[in-house]
C-alpha cells in the first residue's frame, strides 16, 4: 500500500435521541447561528421545531437560509455568505442531507474569503479559514457529514465541481436514524447507490497489499446489498435505517482511502450530466457506473473478478476471469434495478443531443481517473453505452 497520513477531526454523534447533544456542542462556538436547510421536509417531520426549541433554550440568535437545492447552486451559496457576513454569524448548523452540508461548506469557506467563492470551488484560490459548522443529517447518502468534500453547481454556466479544504470538516455531526424515516423511497434508493459508488471509487485502484482496505470495502458493499431490499419494503424500520446510515458515513470518511489511490472518474462523468440536466446524483451514478466498469474492465480483470466473487458470490467454475468479472458487473446492474434505480439516461429523457456538451464539461481539466485515465473518446463511449 501507499504511505499515508490520516486525520478526521469530525466528532460523530450517532444514535436515537442524540439531537439533545446540540445543547453541549453549539455553545462552544457562539450565539449567532445560521441555520441552513433544504425544501422544508424538516418542518413537516418536526426536526425544525425541535432544533429551534433547543437553540432558543441556548439564547441563540438564529438566521435562516432555506431552499438549498438537490444539486446545491452557487447562487444559494452566495445568499448564505451574505447572511453570514451581514449578521456576523459565529456558527453554521446544516440540517439536511449531503446537498445542504455541501452548500454549508461553501458558505463557511466563502464567508471568510475576500473574493468570489467560485474561485475556491474551481481551485483558482485556496481557502485559508472557514466559519465553524456542524450538521444534523437527515438522509444516508453522500458521507459529507464526516468529510471535507463539497460539490457545487454554477447553474448560470452549467458547471459542477467537487472541491474540499482542511477547514471544511464539520466540527460535529449528529446522526439519528429516526431522522431518516421520512426520506421517500426514491431518495432512499439514490442514497444507497451513492454510498455504494463511493466504495467503488475507493475499491478500484492498482495498489498492492491492500487486504484490509479491500475487506473494508467489500463488507460495506455486502452489508448494503443485504439491507437495502429490506429497507425499501419497510422505510421506518429503525435497524435497517441505522445500518444504512452508518454505511453511508463509513463509505466516505477517509478510512477506505487509507493507503490507496481511488479512481473517481465516474463521479466526474456524472457531474457533467447533472450540471446540464440537473438529475439526481445517485440516479446518474446508477446509470453510469456499470458502464464505466465495462469500459475499463481490461485495466485489471482480477480486481473485477475479486468484486464479483467476494461481493456478488459469482461462481467461477468453468468461466474465464473476464467472464466472471463481467458477471459481477451484471449482478451490480441487476441489484440496482431491483431496488428501483434507473439504468439508462433515457429514464430521465436524456438522448444524444447534449453528449458533446457533457463530454466537454467532463474534460474541463483534462484527462482524469486514477484506475484508467479517460480521454474525451472514453467519456463519449461511456455516455453512449448509457443511453
Amino acid at each position: 500500500m501507499q504511505n499515508f497520513v490520516f486525520q478526521n477531526p469530525t466528532k460523530l454523534i450517532f444514535g436515537k435521541g442524540q439531537l439533545e447533544q446540540l445543547k453541549i456542542e453549539v455553545p462552544k462556538y457562539g450565539k449567532k447561528i445560521l441555520l441552513v436547510y433544504g425544501g422544508g421536509s424538516i418542518k413537516r417531520n418536526g426536526i425544525y421545531d425541535n432544533i429551534l426549541s433547543i437553540l432558543d433554550d441556548l439564547d441563540a440568535q438564529v438566521f435562516e437560509l432555506s431552499g438549498v437545492e438537490a444539486n446545491p447552486r452557487l447562487s444559494t451559496v452566495k445568499k448564505g455568505i451574505q447572511i453570514a457576513r451581514e449578521n456576523h454569524v459565529d456558527f453554521i448548523l446544516a440540517v439536511g442531507g449531503g446537498s445542504v452540508i455541501d452548500c454549508t461548506k461553501a458558505i463557511a469557506a466563502g464567508a471568510k474569503y475576500n473574493g468570489d467563492v467560485w474561485d475556491i470551488v474551481t481551485k483558482k484560490a485556496v481557502a485559508q479559514e472557514a466559519l465553524p459548522f456542524g450538521t444534523v443529517l437527515t438522509i444516508a447518502a453522500t458521507g459529507s457529514e464526516m468529510n471535507a468534500g463539497s460539490v457545487i453547481t454554477n447553474w448560470e454556466t452549467n458547471e459542477k465541481y467537487g472541491w474540499g479544504s482542511p477547514y471544511t470538516y464539520p466540527k460535529f455531526s449528529i446522526l439519528d436514524p429516526v431522522h431518516t424515516f421520512s426520506v421517500p423511497l426514491d431518495q432512499t434508493v439514490y442514497g444507497i447507490v451513492d454510498m455504494m459508488s463511493h466504495v467503488f471509487e475507493a475499491y478500484f485502484h492498482h495498489g498492492k497489499n491492500t487486504p484490509v482496505q479491500d475487506r473494508y470495502c467489500e463488507s460495506i458493499l455486502k452489508t448494503v446489498i443485504e439491507t437495502a431490499p429490506k429497507l425499501i419494503q419497510d422505510l421506518e424500520n429503525y435497524e435497517y435505517r441505522e445500518t444504512i446510515l452508518y454505511c453511508g458515513t463509513m463509505a466516505l470518511n477517509g478510512i477506505l482511502a487509507m493507503g490507496v489511490q481511488g479512481d473517481w472518474a465516474t463521479h466526474n462523468i456524472e457531474h457533467a450530466v447533472s450540471a446540464v440536466y440537473d438529475i439526481p446524483h445517485g440516479g446518474g451514478l446508477a446509470i453510469l457506473f456499470p458502464n464505466w466498469m465495462t469500459h475499463v474492465l481490461d485495466e485489471n480483470v482480477a480486481r473485477f473478478k475479486q468484486m464479483a466473487v467476494r461481493v456478488f458470490n459469482v461462481e467461477i467454475e468453468g468461466k474465464t476471469d473476464r467472464e466472471a468479472a463481467l458477471e459481477g458487473i451484471q449482478a451490480l446492474r441487476r441489484f440496482w434495478t431491483s431496488i428501483g434505480a434507473p439504468s439508462r439516461l433515457a429514464d430521465y429523457g436524456i438522448g444524444e443531443e447534449e453528449l458533446d456538451v457533457m463530454a466537454d464539461k467532463a474534460m474541463a481539466n483534462g484527462e482524469f481517473g486514477h484506475f484508467k485515465k479517460l480521454n474525451r473518446d472514453d467519456v463519449l463511449a461511456i455516455y453512449r453505452a448509457s443511453l
